[in-house]
């Protein structure tokens, strides 16, 4: 049995599938086996990045599927070394079942307290719904160069009880390059942001061995 993964928000635009990339393509890096379930039908937008991804010959492949709904994914989830759910940009039954049954729900966010506030009440609910607080961590993603708005978004979060996963995915150029291409953002071919995404990567990592070694 594999590492269940959510990456999940109930509003668009915070980059879930940004963050759900990064994770499966550095995990297949390591020869993982590795599945995006792509939940957002209406959008399938990894779904139709693994289509550049295979057009453009990049490798390795990442397996990514579309599933109407969260029954069916999890039907496959115990068949891979990592299963992650990228999850519909709305609160739902669905939402509930993939984060009960997953190691770690990531929660991606901007710095505005627009984005901070529903991210939280969405932590709040599935903490309510039976989910344990240890296993839902935030992400900073999208986010602004400012590094006073960063300190400001990290402040907020740390007066709740969930995890902080250190360093901001910022919105760049590069990035958007990159995924338009097939790739994710830490493949990009410019160095610095590149290293930056990496940093944050590896940081989610090292939350989601350290929940699971518990």
């Amino acid at each position: 049995m594999g590492y269940k993964i959510s990456v999940i928000n109930q509003k668009g635009g915070p980059g879930k599938s940004t963050v759900a990339r990064a994770i499966a393509t550095c995990y297949a890096n390591s020869e993982w086996d590795v599945k995006i379930a792509d939940l957002d039908i209406s959008q399938s937008t990894s779904f139709n990045w693994l289509q550049r991804r295979l057009f453009n010959e990049i490798s390795p492949v990442v397996a990514v599927e579309t599933f109407g709904t969260a029954d069916a994914a999890l039907k496959q989830a115990n068949n891979y070394d990592l299963f992650i759910f990228d999850g519909a940009p709305t609160a739902s039954r669905a939402t509930k079942q993939i984060s009960l049954a997953s190691d770690l729900v990531i929660i991606p966010t901007g710095l505005s307290t627009d984005d901070l506030q529903p991210a939280v009440a969405l932590a709040h609910n599935l903490v309510s719904e039976g989910v344990e607080e240890d296993r839902i961590c935030f992400v900073f993603n999208r986010a602004t160069g400012s590094d006073t708005e960063y300190k400001e978004a990290v402040n907020y979060l740390n007066k709740t009880p969930y995890f902080v996963i250190d360093g901001k995915i910022e919105e760049k150029p590069s990035y958007r390059r990159a995924m338009d291409a097939g790739q994710s953002i830490i493949e990009t071919r410019f160095k610095q942001p590149r290293e930056k995404a990496e940093a944050v990567i590896q940081n989610i990592i090292n939350r989601l061995e350290t929940i699971t070694e518990e």
